[in-house]
């Protein structure tokens, strides 16, 4: 099996802007929306029971520009990334469940491009790559990969909850 391309930057950010970007995510004012299914689309009926879900927070798409008033917040992550255009930005919030859940394998976008998936908070949750690479969270980390080759996500158990930022671009 071919080894999946990634880079990791531990302390992406410096330190206030980490801080800022983290106190704002994570804070009282900050509006979060519950999501059916982690890895694919899916209608009310089919989630029910069922442990994929996550808080999400949008601030853009591609076909509709920035979606949130919070998008500025982001600048000190943007400006690291010298993107040329953007496809997406995401917060994703998965609470801690009691046990680890492991979502299913999925790709962003059927297209190749860049991923950067920064980590508000550490825990032992993780991010799995193709080659079942395991990515911990770990605070003001950047994790950059091609979005489109299969992965998937996990909750945590040690923390309330794992929460990052994706980010994907060209």
């Amino acid at each position: 099996m071919r080894s999946i391309e990634y880079t990791l930057k531990n302390n992406f950010l410096n330190q206030a802007d980490y801080e800022n970007i983290k106190n704002t995510i994570l804070g009282e004012e900050f509006p979060w929306y519950f999501q059916y299914g982690v890895a694919v689309s899916k209608n009310i009926e089919m989630a029910s029971g069922e442990e994929e879900y996550l808080m999400g927070h949008t601030f853009f798409r591609e076909h509709q520009g920035i979606t949130s008033s919070f998008y500025k917040i982001l600048d000190p992550i943007l400006k690291k990334l010298k993107f040329k255009a953007l496809i997406r930005i995401k917060a994703n919030l998965y609470s801690n469940q009691g046990k680890i859940v492991e979502h299913d394998d999925h790709s962003d976008f059927p297209f190749s491009h860049k991923g950067a998936l920064f980590s508000l908070n550490t825990c032992n949750g993780f991010t799995i790559l193709k080659n079942n690479t395991k990515i911990k969270s770990v605070a003001n980390r950047m994790l950059l990969f091609d979005p489109s080759t299969p992965h998937h996500s996990s909750t945590c158990t040690d923390a309330k909850m794992r929460c990052n930022i994706n980010i994907n671009y060209f």
